[in-house]
């Protein structure tokens, strides 16, 4: 009589279907039950090879967990509005960097990587949808952030046993071209002080030019952290808009109006039409890539009922209690500026609503980045300034710093860097520095004396 096989022994056998089968005991289920894995194969020798390749897994630990693997769209709707949204209200992930995760998965991932089955996802289909996004005109270093939070996402699912490997760390990640720091001149940042004397706010240019502090930090400012005697300021925090949530049933439905549609694959609507002159660029005739998916919830912004947005304070972004000297010139005008204020509130009476900011509306509610945005490119044309990004006022600060042979070190501390490397990109831009230091050697080398 033969011997009955062990229990958990893994079985092959040939079925009526015309199929080898083979059943694998990976572990045990919740219930307790065995958790047993099924191959089919059309030969012995195949089947034979799945089943020790499961048995490889099972003793590597690297088995997922039962069920059907979700695809990426399913897995990164998880991720964002579970996950994420979790970190959001423990306040370990800022409002807007999960606005950001959705929109470069909304517009990006899904599109390009959505239909694929999480372990079905190989490290070529990434390579194909950066070269795609690369292609379509996006930056090496958006790029470089989609590669991130897909990364990242993936490492959760390994993590929660959804899949066993992270294709992510298979792929050479996106290499993003640092932009050149494109600070402004000692004159043109005097030019702008000047126009910005006459500007409802216009000390905001002040701090943002000798502080060099972030649009955020600079409209979060508070006169309570902001001591006129000692020059001493508190940038602790920053103002961000936090994202809506619909209030509603149906988000979908609601949405229904602002829904966006991928195009057919054949699409009439964006072709060129017969009467179009040769070479047509018009805008109109390119389907749009950014659309939205399938069950589409968003648009929350639009939802009559919506909820849990608006402006917030949290903590300023990296070190999070940065304590800044103000240079003695600028405290007369922080002086005035409060002054100015205080007429401000006393003239809106009780429209005026107490935020305690430094820089407000005509009623003492936090500025919105657009308008903050819109003055300053205002402020540039009047002054007869070349067209810059408002996160170039930071740079210019810095860059001054350094030309002033402020130590790296105290640069970094003042600029509130996590790392010395960020603030040694300005060294580079010196040029007078660089200037000084050739005079230096040929003095040494070829001068008198």
């Amino acid at each position: 009589m033969g011997a009955r096989k062990p229990n958990g022994r893994s079985s092959i056998y040939f079925g009526n279907d015309g199929y080898w089968h083979g059943w694998v005991v990976v572990g045990t289920k919740p219930d307790g039950s065995p958790d047993r894995r099924h191959r089919m194969a059309k030969t012995e020798t195949e089947v034979t090879r799945k089943v020790q390749e499961l048995e490889g897994k099972r003793e590597t630990g690297h088995v997922g967990k039962p069920g059907r693997v979700p695809t990426v769209t399913e897995w990164m709707t998880e991720y964002l509005d579970v996950i994420c949204k979790r970190l959001v209200a423990s306040d370990k992930m800022a409002p807007r960097t999960l606005e950001d995760y959705r929109s470069k998965t909304r517009h990006w991932i899904i599109p390009l990587l959505g239909r694929h089955r999480l372990d079905k996802l190989g490290p070529e289909h990434l390579d194909q949808a950066y070269a795609t996004m690369l292609e379509r005109g996006l930056s090496s270093s958006t790029v470089l952030k989609i590669h991130r939070i897909l990364s990242r996402a993936l490492k959760i699912a390994v993590r929660r046993r959804k899949i066993t490997t992270n294709v992510a760390t298979m792929v050479d990640a996106p290499v993003a071209n640092d932009p050149d720091i494109d600070a402004l001149t000692r004159e043109e940042a005097r030019r702008i002080l000047e126009v910005a004397k006459t500007r409802r706010n216009g000390a905001r240019w002040s701090v943002a030019l000798s502080l060099g502090i972030r649009q955020g930090e600079a409209l979060g400012l508070r006169w309570s952290f902001v001591d006129l005697d000692s020059g001493v300021i508190k940038a602790w925090y920053q103002v961000q808009r936090r994202p809506w949530e619909h209030g509603c049933d149906d988000s979908h439905a609601c949405g229904g109006e602002w829904h966006r549609w991928p195009c057919k694959k054949r699409c009439g609507e964006h072709k060129h039409k017969k009467d179009c002159p040769e070479g047509c660029k018009e805008r109109g005739h390119v389907c749009p890539t950014r659309t939205c998916p399938k069950e589409c919830t968003g648009h929350a912004e639009r939802c009559p009922k919506r909820r849990g947005g608006g402006l917030v304070f949290r903590q300023r972004k990296g070190k999070h209690r940065l304590t800044l000297q103000c240079p003695p010139e600028l405290l007369p005008i922080l002086q005035a500026h409060r002054e100015w204020q205080a007429a401000e509130r006393e003239k809106a009476g009780d429209l005026w609503e107490d935020h305690d900011l430094v820089f407000a509306t005509q009623r003492g509610r936090p500025m919105e980045r657009s308008e903050d945005y819109k003055m300053w490119k205002a402020i540039l044309k009047q002054a007869g300034v070349r067209d810059a990004r408002l996160h170039d006022a930071r740079h210019t600060a810095g860059t001054l710093l350094v030309e002033q042979g402020v130590h790296i070190r105290v640069v970094q501390e003042i600029l509130g860097h996590a790392r010395v490397t960020t603030t040694q990109r300005y060294t580079h831009v010196a040029g007078s520095l660089m200037r000084d230091a050739s005079e230096r050697m040929g003095s040494a080398l070829w001068g008198d004396g």
